[in-house]
């Protein structure tokens, strides 16, 4: 996708949505005057928001507000929140109201040569995707929702394992910021307390023996009513929740920030120590070894004992008839019925 999809929100419905961001009381007049809009042009930008699962209170007479306070992601804020060293190895960033698929538009610049260090953010994605090509459920604000795009000079066979480092990077993070029991699981899920608080999808093209670039991408839940999640297929559970502070209290930027850090300091070391170095911080954070499993590949299910992560970062699975491993899948950790 690129850029020209963030046109689903209307720079006008997003001025009146800066607006009120602060959560305080705004006339519909004072909007009006404020932005040079007539007060219908203000009504059907609410309406727009309503839309998009922004809760505006309406006080009969007096104005509209927020439900919440919403802090918007801002390219400059996250810059700034970046160390020195992480902004000498970015390559931009862009923040998009809404986007089909922050990795898809990352993918599309990269065939056009743009250069590794790039970060796309969405308030939105209308074609979030997870693994297997499930929807991610993405409401306007309440996830923070971005990509990497970064470019390694060896073939993309050595990207093996690149999602366990990621994985483990922002599971680390995500620790140094109070998240406690956040645990991982194979190849790139984050649960917190079995259910799934944030997700990876890695998109890789390049040559075998040549060089290869990789797009991580990160969706991680903020804040999510039971009504916003009705689509979710699976157990979730959001930052606001693991915290255990209201969602207005997390910093979007200043935390956006920190997982990009993360991000671009493990897809730094990857290309240069591979996956080893990241082994011990997946296993610290792998609660599920010698736990029973199912591994589904197609049609097929495997059952067995999860036996731990190879060098190579693929799955370990002690089977009836002895040790597997594998290197794509999707795991059950509830233990199979039997018939």
């Amino acid at each position: 996708m690129t850029a020209g999809a963030a046109a689903a929100v209307p720079p006008t419905h997003l001025a009146v949505l800066r607006l009120l961001a602060d959560g305080e009381l705004h006339s519909g007049e004072a909007i009006a005057a404020r932005l040079g809009l007539s007060r219908t042009a203000v009504w059907k930008a609410l309406e727009k928001l309503a839309g998009l699962g922004i809760e505006v209170a309406t006080l009969r007479g007096r104005g509209y507000r927020l439900v919440e306070p919403l802090e918007l992601l801002d390219a400059g804020r996250i810059q700034a929140g970046l160390s020195a060293g992480a902004r000498a190895r970015l390559g931009g960033v862009e923040v998009h109201a809404s986007l089909g698929s922050t990795n898809s538009h990352l993918m599309e610049l990269a065939k056009h040569g743009v250069a590794g260090g790039r970060v796309c953010l969405a308030e939105h994605q209308e074609r979030g995707r997870g693994r297997h090509g499930r929807t991610w459920v993405s409401p306007f604000g309440r996830s923070l929702l971005l990509s990497v795009l970064w470019r390694y000079d060896f073939g993309i066979a050595g990207l093996a394992g690149l999602s366990l480092a990621a994985g483990a990077a922002v599971a680390d993070a995500l620790r140094a910021q109070g998240v406690a029991d956040i645990a991982l699981k194979w190849p790139n899920d984050l649960l917190w307390h079995g259910r799934k608080l944030a997700g990876l999808l890695l998109e890789a093209a390049g040559e075998a023996h040549g060089s290869s670039h990789v797009v991580i991408g990160l969706g991680l839940n903020l804040s999510l009513t039971p009504r916003q999640a009705a689509e979710i297929d699976q157990p979730w559970v959001d930052l606001a929740t693991a915290l255990g502070r209201p969602a207005g209290r997390i910093e979007r930027n200043r935390l956006a920030a920190t997982l990009i850090e993360a991000l671009i300091e493990a897809l730094d070391r990857f290309g240069r120590e591979g996956l080893a170095p990241f082994l011990p911080l997946w296993e610290a954070s792998d609660p599920y070894r010698g736990e029973p499993i199912a591994i589904l590949i197609g049609s097929r299910t495997i059952d067995g004992i999860h036996g731990g992560i190879a060098e190579d970062g693929a799955l370990r699975v002690l089977t009836e008839i002895g040790e597997q491993t594998f290197q794509a899948g999707e795991v059950s950790l509830r233990p199979p019925r039997r018939t």
